[in-house]
């Protein structure tokens, strides 16, 4: 068989770099597909840039030429095709590039993750010039404590927990999906995807040692279902977080249906006094609230397509709400029994339970809008501003009396999926977990970036991690901390510097 053409590196003009683009396609091969060693770097010109498969790949080869249907590998100097051609052994793609790139940077930010010191979230924002600053009377109290927390936040390590149960020969192989702590974080509802289809669901009790030391137990009796759990919240019926709410998607022939179940239900102590148990026929729900104020303190609501639910879980009574699209996301005002809602159209309006028997729209108490659709809505304690995300990655900030956004939090990723905004008013900080699997906090106060936390794992869609932050994790004793529960693992990152792995934990 005749060889072909043997190729030699002339440095060239770019034009004529483009026009010898066929031969390169017919007769340039490597291991990893068709190639063309690029021009030495000393002698190009300085004008030419490199393919757009990433930013940092682009600034490091500013000196490349793009050429298109390639891609310029720096480390062996070629370019590889980017279809497959006559060697198809190990085509490349723009997706596996991109997904290469993002791997490399999150292996990067791992390691920094790892640094005992981080990085300041403000520049010269440490402990000890704060503390100096409060001596001599230059900040006040509520701001050195808001900026005590960005310096502890900047500061959290990653720890990995073990998950003890009294079945220890059966260790959780099924993937987190949801995570949801009770109003004093001493249990968290889980929701985990199972491999043979559907979902099981159960909760898992926190508790606290010296020294921040944290410990979690499965409670052994868990549920499973072959639907699909929408959303959660805790209700409070019998007494503060005695119920879960959830709101369970349809399957084949199994309606959809919104079920209040005891958290009695999953302890392992005693389950024989489940208290109120009971599901209502509502299909394909969104979301869920549930209503602390006294005057609907039994009341939950559910966001469906083009209809709003406000229900009595004692008796039953119902109030229907109809709307022109999906409402994606709810919460209660806890002064007043109002109700915001989030819709996939972008539109957030709120409703007004104290306003019964209108017809027409005159009940959407406030209204404003967002570009896209709604995933998160957030009523602060003053209940005088709200926080609202959306499927373009923005969250913002929302003057509910005049109706305007007033701050908004840049550095979310979202495109389209269903993702939750988390609050903490107390240290002051704002968490979302990003489409590409990044936990990013903000300082809730001025929509600073605080930090940037990898995942454990390697990005993908179905593997977004869910968080929890509280003040006290584990209960009264605990202290600030991230929960993070991604795959089959689970995480925490404390404010206790001095926190040991082994220690007070079984692992």
């Amino acid at each position: 068989m005749a060889k072909g053409p043997s190729l030699r590196v002339v440095q060239r003009k770019p034009t004529e770099i483009i026009q010898r683009r066929t031969v390169v396609d017919m007769h340039g091969y490597s291991d990893a597909g068709p190639s063309h060693r690029a021009p030495q770097r000393d002698n190009r010109p300085a004008h030419v840039s490199s393919p757009p498969a990433s930013s940092s790949s682009s600034n490091s080869n500013s000196g490349v030429q793009e050429l298109p249907g390639f891609y310029f590998d720096p480390e062996k100097n070629r370019y590889f095709r980017l279809l497959p051609g006559h060697n198809n052994c190990n085509p490349l793609t723009k997706d596996q590039l991109q997904e290469k790139e993002r791997e490399k940077q999150r292996h990067q930010r791992l390691a920094e993750d790892e640094k005992t010191t981080k990085k300041a979230p403000r520049t010269g924002l440490n402990t000890s010039l704060l503390l100096q600053k409060r001596h001599l009377g230059l900040l006040p109290e509520n701001s050195y404590c808001r900026l005590v927390h960005e310096v502890k936040v900047s500061g959290m390590r990653r720890h990995k927990l073990e998950i003890q149960s009294t079945d220890n020969s059966n260790p959780n192989t099924d993937n987190f999906r949801i995570i949801v702590g009770d109003s004093v974080c001493e249990r968290v509802f889980t929701v985990n995807d199972v491999s043979h289809g559907g979902c099981k669901y159960g909760i898992m009790n926190f508790s606290s040692g010296s020294r921040g030391s944290l410990s979690v137990e499965m409670c052994d009796n868990l549920y499973f279902t072959n639907r699909k759990v929408n959303s959660i919240c805790w209700a409070s019926v019998n007494y503060p977080d005695s119920h879960v709410l959830l709101c369970l998607v349809g399957a084949a022939d199994t309606p959809g249906c919104v079920s209040l179940l005891p958290a009695s239900l999953f302890s392992n102590s005693n389950p024989d006094q489940p208290g109120m148990l009971c599901s209502f026929k509502i299909s394909t729900a969104w979301s869920c609230a549930w209503c602390l104020n006294p005057q609907f303190d039994k009341s939950f609501s559910t966001g469906l397509s083009r209809r709003v639910i406000v229900k009595d879980a004692e008796t039953g009574r119902t109030q229907t709400y109809g709307v022109g699209t999906d409402v994606l996301a709810q919460h209660f005002a806890l002064r007043v029994p109002v109700l915001f809602n989030g819709c996939r159209s972008g539109e957030i309006f709120s409703i007004d339970l104290r306003q019964r028997g209108r017809r027409d729209h005159s009940w959407k108490a406030k209204r404003f809008h967002h570009e896209s659709a709604i995933t998160s809505v957030r009523v602060l304690q003053d209940e005088n501003y709200l926080l609202a995300a959306d499927m373009l990655g923005q969250i913002k900030m929302w003057d509910v009396r005049v109706t305007k956004p007033v701050l908004e939090y840049i550095g979310h990723n979202n495109e389209h999926a269903y993702l939750p905004i988390h609050v903490n008013e107390h240290e002051g900080l704002l968490l979302a977990v990003g489409q590409d699997c990044y936990t990013r906090l903000w300082s809730l106060k001025d929509g600073h970036l605080l930090r940037t936390i990898p995942s454990p794992h390697p990005a993908a869609n179905d593997m977004i991690p869910s968080v929890v932050f509280s003040s006290n994790l584990g209960g009264s004793r605990g202290l600030p901390g991230l929960l993070m529960a991604v795959r089959h693992d689970l995480y925490y990152f404390p404010y206790n510097t001095d926190y040991q792995e082994g220690g007070e934990l079984c692992l």
